[in-house]
């Protein structure tokens, strides 16, 4: 089992959706997502909430959590949502860095272009590495 951690600041938008997407389309059986932030927020951003809600995602009991290095120590691969200099390094931990707005603030629609875009990149990267579902 490959446990891939998607990881921004806050935990609130992007790397809450990336980690959602990911676990509705790889199997379960051969990896499975987590996400996390170095400043965690209160909660996730109610914009994203919605915008997930339209492709049947439900996000609204998602709780951001802290980057813990227990946490990074269980992932093989780590990916960065474009925060820069923000965005937590894990020493010894395979990363890719996808640059992506924040959608904190955003219009819906803003929100939504985010989302597509993530979701593209997320099916690519199941598809790479094999993880589909059967």
């Amino acid at each position: 089992m490959t446990n891939v951690l998607f990881a921004c600041v806050h935990n609130a938008g992007r790397s809450q959706m990336a980690a959602a997407l990911f676990n509705a389309c790889a199997d379960p059986g051969l990896a499975r997502a987590r996400s996390a932030g170095t400043q965690p927020a209160a909660r996730v951003h109610p914009e994203v909430v919605a915008a997930m809600r339209e492709i049947g995602i439900e996000l609204a009991g998602a709780q951001p959590t802290l980057l813990s290095d227990e946490l990074a120590r269980s992932s093989s691969l780590l990916v960065t949502m474009g925060c820069g200099e923000a965005c937590p390094h894990v020493p010894g931990l395979r990363r890719l860095d996808w640059p992506t707005p924040d959608p904190k603030g955003q219009s819906l629609a803003r929100v939504r272009e985010i989302r597509d875009e993530l979701r593209e990149r997320v099916a690519a990267l199941v598809r790479e590495r094999g993880w589909q579902r059967a």
